[in-house]
């Protein structure tokens, strides 16, 4: 029996392929995009405009479908991620190497398992502050925080609700508004 050689960024970087990702050493087709996933992934970054802003409340860079390395055999692609500008004062560009403050996924069927249990674990590991997951189809937030080394639930929000979620509390969030209503 051979031995599964793993695969690293140089191997991801060869592929053909644009829409993949490394995750536990495997290249990874990431899923279609659907327009709930789009609808809902640009309604977020509308939200939270005001904190990627010059003169904003908050001093981040948030980026969407960005590549970060965290290590030699995982590379995953994130919808959304934050990192804040006190920790990353230029602007930042090529494959993230520096792990983000703050990461959002929203959940595709199918994929549930990836967003849920893979990055989660991941992004604890390498102790990420913030991970909020959304659910499109439950119309759903759920806002993990670090805390001690391990994410607790910060908030949960479900519908129609206007919330302040941490880390972008110092701004009421319409959760109808980034679910498409």
């Amino acid at each position: 029996m051979q031995a599964t050689k793993l695969k690293t960024l140089e191997d991801l970087l060869c592929d053909p392929d644009e829409r993949v990702e490394l995750i536990d050493g495997e290249i990874v087709k990431r899923p279609m995009a659907r327009c709930e996933h789009a609808l809902v992934q640009s309604h977020t970054v509308v939200e939270l405009g005001p904190f990627d802003r010059r003169g904003g409340p908050g001093g981040w860079w948030i980026l969407t479908e960005v590549s970060v390395l965290y290590e030699a055999h995982q590379c995953p692609v994130h919808d959304l991620a934050g990192w804040r500008k006190e920790r990353m004062p230029s602007r930042p560009s090529g494959i993230m190497e520096m792990a983000p403050d703050w990461v959002c996924e929203i959940v595709s069927p199918g994929h549930e398992r990836k967003d849920t249990l893979h990055h989660f674990l991941l992004l604890q590991r390498r102790r990420v502050p913030y991970y909020w997951i959304i659910w499109p189809e439950d119309r759903a937030l759920i806002a993990y925080q670090l805390d001690h080394g391990a994410y607790k639930v910060a908030a949960t929000i479900q519908g129609q609700a206007r919330a302040r979620v941490p880390p972008f509390d110092e701004a009421e969030l319409d959760l109808a508004y980034i679910l498409g209503d």
